[in-house]
């Protein structure tokens, strides 16, 4: 379970490279109003001051996305552990196992620029989001923390090619709970680079969206898959046996 986890939080950090790229300037401009009354009440205009402002507002936000997420993880994780407790169906969560660690090899060629395969997977969320998306609304603009948590929530299920792929790893996890643990993983490794992009520091978004450092993040989450596909028929004797330990 540590390892899927772990593998998870990395995918997380990893493809944040992505988010902070393609994202961060959304984040940064939901809350811009909150920001500017902010920095009209403090009476600055400078960087640290802006980062300041904004931060609390980030961090609500970044809560909501990742609760989410962890939600997403309980029930993938819920619908996986049904199949792992039946012995007959054991040769399918392998081939679900192969088949989630092929998606984040494919998430990884995608990160490095080489292929658009798990974009692919967002028209799979794109009727749920036409219902959920509306809800949104409500919470804009995000100028306090609540209606930031709120706001959060409702982008935690946009349409995500990044969020499909380590939703995959956690149908493969055994349970509900174990399902949650590796989105809650997934959504704390994405935290770092949403929050530094959302606070609309151009320079650092520029930065990850260099070629260079696209590549290698996606090769390093290829070497994850890879390493999660070589592992996997004693990874999921694990899960099940963990299962047996707990009825």
């Amino acid at each position: 379970m540590e390892t899927l986890a772990f593998s998870a939080f990395l995918v997380g950090l990893l493809g944040g490279v992505h988010c902070a790229a393609m994202c961060g300037g959304i984040v940064a401009a939901l809350n811009l109003p909150a920001r500017r009354a902010a920095l009209s009440a403090a009476g600055s205009g400078t960087l640290a001051a802006d980062a300041v402002a904004q931060l609390p507002l980030h961090v609500a936000y970044s809560t909501g996305r990742i609760a989410s997420y962890t939600a997403a993880g309980a029930i993938a994780g819920g619908v996986g552990g049904v199949a792992t407790l039946a012995d007959t169906v054991m040769p399918i969560q392998i081939a679900l196992a192969f088949i989630a660690n092929a998606l984040v090899i494919l998430l990884g060629v995608y990160l490095a620029g080489a292929g658009s395969g798990v974009a692919r997977l967002e028209a799979v969320g794109s009727a749920l989001w036409r219902r959920v998306a509306p809800l949104g609304r409500r919470f804009l603009p995000a100028d306090t923390p609540a209606r930031a948590i709120g706001a959060g929530a409702v982008w935690g299920w946009l349409p995500c090619g990044l969020v499909y792929s380590v939703l995959a790893l956690a149908l493969v996890s055994g349970d509900a709970l174990r399902g949650a643990t590796v989105m809650l993983a997934f959504g704390l490794g994405t935290a770092p680079n949403l929050l530094v992009a959302g606070l609309a520091l151009e320079r650092f978004r520029s930065r990850l969206s260099r070629p260079r450092v696209r590549l290698a993040a996606g090769l390093a989450v290829v070497a994850l898959g890879v390493w999660g596909a070589i592992r996997t028929p004693g990874l999921i004797e694990r899960v099940r046996e963990g299962i047996a330990c707990l009825t």
